[in-house]
């Protein structure tokens, strides 16, 4: 399978950008292409080598096989795992105490929700099975990726008052951790996030996970003043 580093696309479109500015002066000829010629992509070949050029079909085609194996499991695997943050969400609609909790919960229903169709809708345009062979008895025992066990689901669903509050929180923030990790190994597999969507979401989740953990541990230090 070819992957199409992300890299090596920005050096084509600046490739491109040159190619169509440059202009022909006078005494020299144009290196622009031909009138009514087929655009052409140039890549700079590494130092001693010769470049390559694409035609934009050519790049498409490049481009429509760019995912790998590891963008697969990181989309299967993400998909279990914000299956069980719905579930914490929808027990914080019925027993959150807090105003912040309630909110936070809500905002996470939405977005992960979202993500879970998208995902699932890009497996399945590549026809990739939506779930995991194998892993589903390991996830749904909280073995890794900082999901709950069932022990833990059913001591958050049993909790009232501010005691579901701080277990919630806590462990919607190791549950937060868990996908921040996940992205860290997709980022550290050579090949994997280069597919733009692939890319794109993985920065997503790095991004907003973060920044909802530092909110959430933000409510929990208020809790305990």
């Amino acid at each position: 399978m070819i992957s199409f580093d992300v890299r090596t696309a920005c050096t084509l479109a600046l490739s491109v950008s040159l190619a169509a500015c440059s202009t022909g002066r006078a005494g020299t000829a144009s290196v622009g292409p031909e009138e009514g010629a087929p655009a052409r992509i140039v890549q700079p070949g590494a130092p001693g080598e010769a470049g390559r050029t694409f035609s934009a079909e050519e790049l498409d085609q490049v481009e429509g096989v760019s995912y790998t194996e590891a963008d697969v499991r990181f989309m299967q695997g993400m998909i279990p795992h914000h299956r069980q943050a719905l579930q914490m969400t929808a027990l914080a609609r019925q027993y959150a105490t807090t105003e912040a909790v309630r909110q936070m919960g809500l905002r996470m229903e939405i977005s992960q929700r979202d993500e879970i169709a998208m995902m699932s809708t890009w497996l399945r345009e590549r026809g990739e099975p939506v779930e995991m062979p194998r892993m589903g008895g390991m996830l749904h025992q909280g073995m890794g990726m900082g999901m709950l066990s069932p022990e833990e689901m059913e001591q958050l669903a049993n909790a009232r008052g501010m005691q579901f509050d701080r277990l919630f929180l806590e462990g919607m923030i190791r549950h937060h951790r868990g996908a921040l990790d996940m992205v860290t190994s997709l980022f550290n597999t050579s090949g994997a996030a280069q597919e733009s969507t692939v890319f794109k979401f993985a920065e997503e989740v790095d991004a907003d996970q973060l920044m909802e953990i530092e909110r959430m541990q933000a409510i929990l230090d208020q809790m305990g003043r």
